[in-house]
């Protein structure tokens, strides 16, 4: 329904394209039409800014060797699943250096095994949860206040989520509202948007960063990035949610997450790069893999579950990004991510240690200029106290096969992202996952993966 629908948008926008300029190369005109839309809307063209955009999403595995499986397995049968999205991004100045944002969103689907049976799942479109029919969603609302502090005068142009508008290159920014964590925090130019580069969650973010949020992977909370010329310091406090892994955030205050993170710019042999050093704390109900096991063992319950163990605790950890350009049309990723493995996941996935790497390639070398090729390699580890658990039966965020032969998982996946026409742009992915769930019983597991993505405004 969701993509019928914005096909035919998609169709008329191409139309009125064509017939304003029929026999003209296409050239971006993104702010003109932003203008005319403005127009008819009676807004200030320099006050708003009015996007949209639309995901499809298809994934497809081959059946694969599995003696056994969990309630939270990757079905071992051939499986295709897909998902839906449109989201609108609007957003208007308040006052001096303030806007608000907020972003309504139609969502459809699943992802595969409705999002289970690999730590680094294969879908960053895919959420913790879904549905077979279209349903709307606020993932995003949101204020931002800039402070300039001098230093050059930077000019940031209308796009998603940003306003037409000057600041300095020194700033205060708060941002504050419901947001994603790692829309500020964990970035990363060249894995990072599942809706442009990599599909694979631990590609995208850092395995072990175990970032609040609810099961759509957003929260509500507040952070501040403070900008100097070649560097930037950042910090937030956001909501855990009621329960590890759940639908509904806890605005009490007494679970949360604390996150800073520290980053350094720089130019090698003449070309840019970014380190990010990352820390977090996440302060709540949580249980501990070694608590869960010693109660099923002296048959104090009847399952192995972090659920009813759970106290009042901290879960720590940290995570290392770099990002290197290589020449004009190439650049490289580095991330490196550990946690304490002696508590369960509170709201990412079961990962208690990893590492990824890779690089994106722009179509120059081909002619195609708006085109992009990725490869990319992750590697994720649990920790002694979350294989003991697993292996005696628990379950995870996404993962628990009932038992376990242990081994890191494993993950390869490169992309060919082609530029269809303005605005239109078409994904082949592929990824091949090894030990799926650290279980070197079942697997590999051959995912390929289609995308179409759309910027309606």
């Amino acid at each position: 329904m969701i993509l019928s629908l914005t096909l035919n948008i998609a169709y008329a926008q191409t139309q009125l394209d064509s017939q304003a300029a029929p026999n003209a190369i296409h050239n971006d005109n993104s702010q003109e039409r932003l203008n005319d839309l403005n127009a008819l809307l009676n807004l200030p063209a320099d006050e708003w800014s009015v996007h949209a955009q639309f995901t499809y999403l298809n994934q497809w595995h081959t059946s694969f060797a599995a003696p056994y499986s969990g309630d939270n397995s990757l079905y071992a049968s051939s499986e295709r699943k897909s998902t839906s999205d449109i989201t609108w991004y609007l957003g208007r100045k308040l006052w001096q250096g303030a806007e608000f944002y907020i972003n309504p969103e139609l969502d459809q689907g699943f992802g595969l095994t409705n999002t289970l049976g690999v730590s680094g799942f294969t879908s960053g479109e895919a959420y913790k949860v879904g549905n077979n029919k279209p349903y709307m969603k606020y993932p995003r609302a949101f204020m931002r206040q800039t402070v300039d502090l001098g230093g050059d005068t930077l000019l940031l142009m209308n796009d998603y989520n940003q306003v037409d508008k000057t600041i300095s290159s020194n700033n205060l920014i708060w941002t504050v509202g419901k947001f994603s964590v790692v829309d500020i925090f964990d970035t990363n130019a060249y894995a990072h948007d599942p809706r442009g580069d990599f599909m694979n969650w631990t590609l995208l973010d850092s395995g072990a960063f175990d970032y609040a949020a609810d099961s759509w992977g957003f929260s509500s909370g507040v952070a501040l990035e403070w900008n100097q010329d070649w560097w930037t310091l950042r910090g937030g406090l956001f909501s855990l949610s009621k329960t590890p892994n759940s639908e509904q955030l806890d605005l009490s205050g007494k679970q949360f997450e604390w996150v800073q993170e520290l980053e350094a710019r720089h130019n090698w042999a003449g070309h840019a790069g970014k380190i990010k050093l990352l820390g977090f704390m996440n302060k709540g109900y949580m249980g501990s893999y070694k608590d869960a096991v010693d109660a099923y063992n002296s048959s104090k319950v009847s399952s192995v579950d972090t659920g009813l163990v759970r106290k009042y605790s901290n879960r720590v950890g940290y995570a290392f990004n770099v990002e290197q350009e290589i020449n004009i049309d190439m650049g490289a990723f580095l991330k490196w991510s550990h946690n304490d493995g002696r508590k369960e996941t509170f709201d990412f996935t079961d990962v208690n240690q990893s590492l990824a790497t890779g690089f994106l390639m722009k179509g120059d070398y081909w002619a195609r200029v708006q085109d992009t090729v990725g490869l990319g390699w992750v590697k994720n580890k649990l920790s002694q106290e979350a294989k003991d658990y697993f292996q005696s039966g628990g379950l995870g965020v996404l993962i628990g096969d009932g038992r376990i032969n242990y081994k890191d998982e494993n993950i390869t996946e490169i992309f060919y992202n082609c530029n269809v026409m303005k605005s239109v742009s078409l994904t082949m992915d592929y990824q091949r996952v090894v030990n799926p769930a650290y279980n070197k019983d079942r697997g590999p597991a051959n995912v390929l993966g289609f995308r179409l993505h759309v910027d309606l405004l």
